[in-house]
């Protein structure tokens, strides 16, 4: 069998992991993970980089950064993972849904002012697949109303927009480094703050809500609870795995983009044909190499090639479920139609995407998909 997913080991991951046990010191913000933080912060060239347990950790400093209260509004991506809106749901936000463009994943940028009102709080834009949202329109329209930007890039990290690293153009975004995505920690995220005047309030939501890194630093004699906050910070086990993978970025990038663009040319006739939709890189955008899509047209087909991969020894998945008809809120969903969202969940498949992927293996699966096809 083919999996979706196979996690990636550079070779020097359990050496920096030995290297991290020899300190002594092995709990949140050791060596490793201010390496961990150098790199970020140089990679998107500013910014503060915060290493945390998971990106849905980041999501939920970022929510208590904005200091969303019950009541608030915030303005996200129906077809989201349900981390995106759970993260202020705690806080007691109200999610207002956006649907998805027609010709890609994202939240449609041009369908958030309808929802807007002056209990709006934060818009969420989530880079799918690791392709840019329509940032120029959203930050322009955050800015007009006052509202804060909170990059969900889970799947975004070394992709741009016009330019500019994705997480770099909200107030605050969160990555992942789950074992799906292209550099992994197993579970493990970052918290990155563009916002100057944000910088010392993450540092304590971070630390449990204390003022303690001050503390060691030496600038107070003491330190206590000065505000909300959590356990965000990763072990330095964790931050060791992670670096191996940093240091080999470019080379897992590569054979990435190497294996996507395999998918991309010998699939490109069935959507000519008609048969299928492939990604499309949105204006702007850079493709980073997260995730190869395909789009069928009904629900029954994207099962029927569910089944012949399978039985072709390939596994291939769906994705999210929409968050507005879900079962813990359709209740709640203001009755607005997001037909878009609905038909990505019922027809949006991944195919395998892994840095090991063989360029066979790639061909087994495209031959699999054309023959379904009568390509």
């Amino acid at each position: 069998m083919i999996p979706f997913n196979k996690p990636y080991m550079t070779g020097l991951e359990l050496e920096y992991i030995r290297q991290a046990v020899a300190t002594g010191k092995i709990s949140g913000d050791g060596s490793f993970t201010r390496k961990c933080h150098a790199w970020l912060e140089q990679r998107l060239g500013g910014g503060r980089a915060f290493l945390t347990s998971s990106c849905t950790d980041a999501l939920e400093a970022a929510a208590l950064l904005c200091k969303v209260q019950p009541g608030d509004e915030v303005v996200m991506p129906s077809y989201t993972f349900v981390s995106t809106a759970n993260a202020f749901v705690l806080r007691g936000a109200r999610i207002r849904f956006i649907d998805s463009r027609v010709d890609h994943p994202n939240m449609d940028a041009a369908l958030i002012e309808e929802v807007l009102n002056d209990r709006s709080k934060v818009i969420v834009p989530v880079h799918y697949a690791g392709m840019a949202c329509q940032m120029d329109e959203i930050t322009a329209l955050a800015r007009a109303r006052g509202l804060r930007v909170v990059e969900d890039a889970a799947q975004a990290i070394d992709s741009f927009y016009k330019g500019r690293p994705l997480g770099t153009l909200g107030d605050l975004a969160a990555f992942s480094f789950h074992e799906t995505k292209n550099l992994i920690a197993g579970e493990g995220g970052s918290l990155h703050v563009n916002d100057p005047l944000l910088v010392g309030d993450a540092e304590i939501v971070r630390e449990k809500g204390t003022n303690r890194s001050s503390f060691f630093r030496g600038e107070i004699d003491k330190y206590g609870w000065v505000k909300v906050g959590s356990s965000f910070l990763p072990s330095d086990v964790t931050a060791a795995f992670l670096y191996a993978q940093f240091e080999a970025c470019d080379r897992i990038q590569a054979r990435r983009h190497a294996i996507w663009n395999r998918y991309a040319a010998r699939l490109a006739r069935l959507k000519g044909a008609g048969c299928l939709e492939l990604p499309k890189v949105p204006d702007g955008a850079t493709n980073n190499a997260h995730m190869f899509y395909v789009v069928c047209e009904s629900l029954a087909v994207r099962s029927g090639l569910i089944e012949r991969l399978k039985a072709a020894g390939v596994l291939a998945v769906f994705h999210y479920q929409s968050l507005h008809a879900s079962h813990y809120f359709a209740s709640q969903h203001d009755g607005r139609d997001l037909p878009q969202a609905d038909r990505y969940t019922d027809c949006l498949l991944r195919l395998p995407l892994f840095f090991e992927l063989s360029d066979d293996q790639v061909d087994h699966v495209c031959d699999v998909v054309l023959r379904f096809f009568g390509q």
